[in-house]
């Protein structure tokens, strides 16, 4: 995704092919390969307008969702179902190479990290995948999906470096054939397939872009079996390995965010934001293949002590998307994908250093999966047009006009230019504006130039909107002369067509048919008719009430304001695994139902709908009712419904919520232990992995310490990590300069034997500390300890090829002890006599975590001997009144309970934990904590830092019939202890819903751990 680095903004306005050819002194059929061709085979192919699949020309309309991120499979249907009924046939992911193999040679791919139930469940949703393995995936995940032992490497990473190249060559022949597998070819859904990840600029003197590193990665792909095409996504049009380069891809494409990142003020868009000659670019750089943004904005990513995810999704919002999302259809685009759809979590230690636990993102699906966001539906108006007007994957994009098509320069049209249908994309010029414009359109038709409406009135633009308007629109035989009004959808049962059209609030439309058969109105009132010329033309104010216009005996027009469009949805008939353009016009059903649609069938002259609701629903079949059909179920229950003179059929489902109370976790029976037992005098660490290195392969970052005090150089890669400094006191030692990195808003507290001497609290701006200490007065002569408990917040992203940013050490980087050594300097490194230690997850990169994988555990002892898991043994712990317990002294207490769930079946019910702190400044003050829900980390709260407090668990992790272990942390920072303000399981609003059965993630108990300390 659109990594922190690139500010700058690019803007880029829109030419005809024809216009573009001759400026760059050809002829447009020099800029046209020939229209389908694939060198692998045939099943998807391309030509310069888009995409074919099986000899069909599509547009792929899709949204980012990674498995990773929500590790209940049998969850990941529902995602991919409510993808689906967006409107959206496509969803791309990433594959996280530091979750497959988290020691050289060593991968993995089962449990929560198995492909094959993704696979599955896209097709059995009908949803084409788009495969993004990396290596480098960047994705806000831990070094960008880069594993922490390639910190271990010299050579330069995303580069033809052979330490890198041997470090990748597993992981490639191991994912690989997993995605192979899963290609259109061999029956799955995988139909385009990305080597690397914003191959977009290069430091240091590295060859960049380097076409040997390229071509030599595509080759390893190639060879292992991916014969769909290759895509790239540069993070702006900068032709990089576009067609006609060193190393091209078959269909290049770009990313773009274009509002940022920045959620502060949701209501601000800057002047320059929207592209308006991407165009002109794309046929300068690759006039050969689709139009492809590969990843567009669909929200933003948060940093510690940002502004939350709520303000991103109000800030890119169903306003966005109008706007912006239109403005691709105005630039051509035929293969859209929307970063993200559903980002979900950021669970075990699995995020970037400068993000926190949820990757809610904003997006149209929340982090607990609801689609209540009104950027979901409008989002699915949006899609479903796109996939109801098949000449839009062949049209022209023209020139962004002002003057031409209206009566005003307040409004800019684009033109997009069909064989016969022509779309104008029609906007504010100041696309930012809030302003509210009547304007009149002087439109291209079939029988010449029209200036519409025709019947009176003005068209209107009110605030930050586009309209799609279209002429000689078909609707299975008719013809549309010409539609102010926005198309949602239409479809066709047999002489019968059903259009849907909607409009803002208040706003006049009008539309006309080529036909002048008698226009009857059927439902509502306020429709103005009029016969001109052989055309019937409508003409309305949008309002919520809904009108119907039947022209002649087999046109049904359902015309709609926008809010009430929401409630819309289409949804195929046909046996699962369809496509949307698999699907013949009357396999589709028209909709009118509530929450959400996920499918539907027709057996026994009945239509059987599944479904979700969260409120009493009437559910209207629209299209698709009307000939021998008798009944309607909803879930598996039969509806007392009915159908009017239209042919539409109605039934009402109740509603009604239970009373769902969570478990007062305050009067939990909690258990407690010492987490850190290290501070006591008796401990020993002689199991602990000595930290002696001398020198260290990371060439990225100079070494200034007598050994390498760095986790990933002896396998600690996640979590946490402690430090242990053994020494011999000198009596004259006063304070110690600590040198700490641990990532953005990371902590790290320090003692000398059992004694305090500081922390640093952390803050969301720093990703290193250094402080200076206190020590105590020491003893010459006597054995001391210091140690270091810190934080590693994931390691950096590797975003700059040739910057290896992802070699950025966690552990102490530097330190100066007065008194008892010799000051260092970085170029000098003096033997001290202090002979380390250091520890992080039990095993480092041999870990012990099992079925949560390899990031889940960090250094704390509780960790590392499993006691955050289920039926961990805690007979002989102290009792609790549990994390909101004070603490008297700096360190850390461990708490865990358990607890049985009993909710309802048929529900979902979203379920969250919330601490209670200190108002957020993005400052450490106090204290933090880490949650573990049957034993997956499901929550870091930094007090003071922020954003989060809240931290979702989805059913799956939780057990909704069946028992549940609680585990908490609360790590005091300062001098006098902390004492959490409160912490508590809230239930979000339910949902009634037909998805069926939620099966458990991969679960295991605690086992007593070989060699555990």
């Amino acid at each position: 995704m659109k990594p922190t680095h690139i500010l700058a903004r690019l803007a880029f306005a829109l030419l005809p092919l024809q216009t573009a050819a001759r400026a760059l002194g050809g002829k447009p059929s020099d800029f046209i390969l020939p229209e389908k061709r694939a060198p692998l085979q045939d099943i998807v192919t391309w030509d310069e307008h888009s995409l074919f699949v099986h000899g069909e020309r599509i547009i792929f309309w899709g949204g980012e969702f990674h498995p990773f991120r929500l590790p209940v499979p049998s969850l990941w249907l529902d995602i991919f179902q409510k993808i689906k009924a967006m409107g959206y046939n496509g969803a791309s992911f990433y594959s996280a190479w530091v979750l497959h193999e988290p020691k050289p040679g060593h991968f993995q791919a089962e449990g929560v990290f198995d492909w094959e139930p993704y696979f599955e469940a896209a097709k059995k949703a009908g949803v084409y995948l788009v495969a993004r393995p990396g290596p480098y995936i960047n994705a806000e995940v831990s070094g960008g999906g880069f594993p922490g032992w390639l910190q271990r490497i010299s050579g330069n990473l995303r580069t033809p470096d052979e330490d890198f190249q041997q470090a990748s060559k597993h992981y490639i022949e191991s994912i690989t054939p997993i995605i192979a597998k899963a290609q259109i070819t061999n029956g799955g859904p995988v139909i385009l397939f990305q080597p690397e990840n914003e191959y977009s600029a290069g430091l240091n003197n590295v060859t960049f872009p380097d076409a040997d590193y390229m071509n030599n990665l595509m080759k390893q792909f190639r060879d292992l079996g991916i014969v769909v095409p290759l895509i790239n996504n540069v993070a702006w049009p900068s032709g990089i390995n576009a067609p006609g380069t060193e190393a091209p891809v078959d269909i290049y494409g770009h990313d773009s965010y274009p509002l940022g990142m920045n959620c502060t003020d949701p209501t601000f868009w800057t002047d320059d934001a929207l592209p308006t000659d991407w165009r002109k670019t794309h046929l300068e750089q690759s006039p050969s293949t689709p139009y492809m943004l590969v990843e567009y904005q669909g929200g933003a990513y948060q940093p510690w002590g940002g502004d939350g995810f709520e303000k991103c999704s109000e800030f890119i919002n169903h306003e966005f998307e109008r706007v912006f999302y239109k403005n691709n259809v105005a630039a051509g685009a035929t293969i859209f994908n929307v970063y993200m759809t559903f980002g979900g979590t950021n669970w075990g230690n699995l995020g970037h250093a400068g993000g926190y636990t949820s990757y809610d993102y904003g997006a149209a699906i929340t982090e607990e999966r609801l689609v209540s966001r009104e950027k979901y539906s409008e989002a699915k108006l949006i899609a479903n047009f796109v996939h109801a007007s098949p000449a839009l994957a062949s049209a022209v994009p023209g020139y962004n006009t002002t003057g031409i098509y209206t009566n005003t320069s307040l409004i800019t049209v684009t033109p997009v230019l069909g064989e016969k249908t022509k779309f104008y994309v029609t906007r504010h010029t100041r696309y930012n504006t809030f302003d509210s414009t009547t304007y009149k359109l002087r439109l291209q038709t079939s029988v010449g130039n029209i200036t519409i409406p025709q019947l009176g009135g003005s068209l209107s633009m009110n605030g930050r909107d586009t309209k799609i308007h279209v002429t000689d629109y078909d609707v299975g035989g008719f013809n549309l002369l010409y539609s102010t009004a926005e198309i949602f959808t239409w479809k066709q049962y047999g002489m019968r067509r059903v259009l849907v059209v909607h409009g803002g609030p208040n706003e006049v439309h009008e539309l006309a048919v080529s036909k002048t058969s008698e226009a009857t109105s059927v439902e509502g009132s306020g429709v103005k008719f009029s016969n001109r010329n052989g055309h019937t033309i409508l003409n309305w104010q949008s309002a919520p009430s809904r009108r119907v216009v039947r022209i002649g005996k087999d046109l049904y027009i359902v015309i709609l304001d926008r809010n009430s469009a929401y409630n819309y949805w289409t949804v195929s008939t046909l046996s699962g695994e369809s496509y949307t353009h698999d699907a013949t016009p009357s396999s589709d059903l028209i909709v009118s139902a509530g929450y959400l649609i996920r499918s539907a069938s027709i057996s026994e002259s009945k239509i059987h709908l599944i479904g979700d609701i969260n409120a009493t629903t009437t559910i209207e079949i629209v299209g698709g009712a009307h000939e021998n059909i008798v009944g309607l179920t909803f879930n598996g229950e039969d509806l007392h419904a009915t159908h009017d003179r239209n042919g539409f059929l109605k039934g009402t489902v109740a509603f009604s919520a239970p009373e769902i109370r969570a478990p007062d976790v305050k009067s939990l029976s909690w258990k407690y232990i010492d987490a850190l037992p290290e501070l006591q005098s008796s401990y020993d660490d002689s199991a602990w992995t000595d930290a002696d290195h001398t020198e260290t392969n990371n060439t990225y970052w100079p070494l200034t310490t007598p050994t390498v005090l760095w986790g990933a150089e002896y396998g600690y890669n996640t979590g946490s990590l402690i430090l242990r400094g053994h020494f011999v006191a000198t009596g004259t030692e006063d304070v110690i300069h600590l040198n700490v990195s641990g990532g953005s808003a990371f902590a790290f507290s320090a003692w000398i034997n059992q004694t305090f001497i500081g922390s640093w609290s952390g803050n969301s701006e720093a990703a290193i500390a250094n402080e200076t200490l206190s020590a105590p007065t020491l003893t010459r002569g006597d054995d001391y300890v210091l140690t270091v408990l810190m934080d590693h917040m994931g390691h950096n992203g590797n975003w700059f090829v040739g910057f290896n940013e992802q070699k950025t050490p966690r552990g102490i980087i530097g330190y100066d002890f007065p008194g008892h050594t010799i000051s260092s300097s970085n170029s000098t490194r003096t033997n001290d006599g202090i002979r380390w230690k250091i520890s992080g997850n039990l095993g480092g990169e041999d870990y012990h975590g099992g079925v949560r994988g390899p990031l889940n555990e960090g250094a704390l002892y509780p960790e590392r001997n499993g006691f955050h898991l289920p039926a961990a043994p805690t007979s002989s712990w102290d009792d609790s009144a549990g994390p909101t317990t004070a603490l008297s002294k700096p360190g850390v207490a461990f708490y865990t309970t358990s607890f049985k769930l009993d909710l309802p079946t048929g529900w979902d019910i979203p379920l969250s934990f919330i601490f209670h702190g200190d108002a957020f400044n993005g400052k450490g003050k106090g204290w933090r904590a880490q949650l573990w829900v049957n034993g997956y980390q499901f929550g870091k709260f930094l007090n003071g830092v922020g954003p989060q407090r809240r931290f979702p668990v989805p059913e799956g992790i939780f057990d909704y019939s069946g028992d549940n272990q609680i585990s908490v942390s609360i790590w005091a920072l300062e001098a006098g202890g902390a004492t959490p303000e409160g912490f508590e399981l809230v239930v979000g609003t339910p949902v009634k819903t037909g998805y069926g059965e939620v099966a458990m993630a991969p679960m295991s108990s605690w086992e007593e751990r070989q060699g555990a300390y």
